[in-house]
């Protein structure tokens, strides 16, 4: 039986595929670079011409190269026609299988998809590690006990909606009993929301990403079995700025999905850029002044247009929905926010000023936001955190529909 979907035997053809290029490929070049270097003086004390050691070293390199090239090229032929037959156990099947899945294409997806290859897939909504048809039948099946209120949780990057269920970290220091894997969307049904978990491609770009996203809520309304009165929504990462490019995609519909959405939360976004792709990129550049390092710069700049759009976050002109009511969420390693450690790197990975969208000069991306500082807490942290549940489940309590909540911030500002 002939298999469509990526396999344990895929995952190791790519593997090849990528050594080949990438280690071998830069080790060879280090070599020629360092050998051309010292046959290059060689060279210029015998005459200028290249010497019979110099001819000689060139052939023996080329064929030892071009055989591990050859070796390591019909594996993972054998790999993938093996998959194609059958064999191997389909990556879907595993939570392990799945997480290798999502590391994979947030690092080179867009490459996957470019080269055709099944370890791409396309973003959808998720239901016990399988994808949901986007029809009434499907979603009916999928959620029986669906409700007017979605709230819908995009991940982050190399992420998938199985990291939502990490453990919550306890109130306090001094409980010691194993916390239970129960995610946000979990606890929230129990509010009367119904929790909507997508997976998506992070190796493409946020722009992409976000008119995808917009076009499967769209279905998603559309289609859903009772009809939809309120959509929260909650991005973790670069999921919060996927969720943000979605909001301002424009639609010629008469209902559109936007005018549904009440609440935008952002845990741990880089609304101004994460360091991390900055220093990143400055490598890659520095690198590349030298010849003997050069090739090592070719590891770093394999990583998805994806990850480089997180150097900056979206662009200015992004715009926010003018009847959503958003929420930022930023953790610190420290219990100030207002610490070095806090302005440069947060939470490990974006900065305190950033998860808020707070630069140095200028003025802030959500004027009148509500915001939640969780001290002593990482990146990962953010997936599932009594703190943050607690302020969930007061934000989405209220409806701004219902004129009995106090004024907003901005509202009282423009009142």
């Amino acid at each position: 039986m002939r298999r469509d979907d990526a396999s344990t035997l895929d995952a190791a053809a790519l593997a090849a595929d990528y050594v080949e290029d990438l280690v071998v490929g830069t080790v060879r070049e280090v070599h020629g670079a360092v050998a051309g270097r010292v046959h290059g003086i060689n060279d210029r004390l015998n005459g200028g011409g290249p010497t019979v050691g110099h001819r000689l070293h060139d052939g023996i390199a080329k064929a030892v190269y071009g055989s591990i090239r050859v070796g390591f090229r019909a594996g993972s032929t054998s790999l993938r026609a093996a998959s194609r037959a059958g064999l191997g156990t389909e990556m879907e099947a595993t939570p392990r299988g799945r997480f290798v899945r999502a590391a994979v294409t947030g690092l080179i997806g867009d490459r996957l998809r470019e080269e055709g290859s099944n370890f791409h897939f396309d973003m959808g909504v998720r239901v016990g590690g399988r994808d949901v048809a986007l029809d009434r039948e499907g979603l009916a099946a999928a959620y029986p006990r669906a409700s007017e209120r979605l709230v819908v949780f995009v991940h982050g990057l190399s992420e998938n909606e199985a990291y939502w269920n990490r453990a919550a970290r306890p109130r306090t220091e001094a409980r010691r009993e194993r916390p239970e894997k129960v995610s946000y969307g979990e606890r929230l049904a129990a509010e009367g929301w119904t929790p909507v978990f997508l997976r998506v491609n992070t190796g493409l770009p946020i722009a992409e990403n976000g008119v995808a996203l917009a076009a499967l809520l769209d279905r998603v309304v559309q289609a859903w079995p009772v009809e939809v009165r309120r959509i929260a929504l909650v991005g973790h990462s670069m999921g919060g700025l996927i969720l943000r490019a979605a909001c301002a995609v424009a639609t010629d519909s008469t209902t559109p999905w936007t005018d549904l959405v009440t609440d935008v939360v952002c845990l741990g976004t880089p609304h101004l850029g994460a360091p991390l792709e900055r220093v990143v990129n400055r490598g890659v550049s520095a690198l590349g002044r030298f010849p003997e390092a050069a090739p090592f710069g070719r590891i770093l700049e394999y990583r998805s247009v994806g990850i480089l759009d997180l150097r900056h976050g979206l662009a200015s002109d992004v715009q926010n929905l003018p009847n959503a009511r958003y929420r930022l969420v930023a953790a610190t390693l420290t219990r100030s926010p207002h610490s070095v450690t806090a302005g440069t790197i947060g939470d490990y990975l974006v900065p305190y000023a950033s998860a808020l969208g707070r630069p140095r000069r200028g003025e802030e991306m959500f004027p009148g936001a509500e915001t939640l500082h969780v001290p002593l807490a990482d990146h990962f942290d953010l997936l599932n955190h009594d703190d943050i549940y607690a302020a969930l489940r007061g934000w989405l309590a209220s409806d701004p529909g219902d004129r009995s909540d106090p004024p907003t911030q901005q509202e009282a500002a423009n009142a």
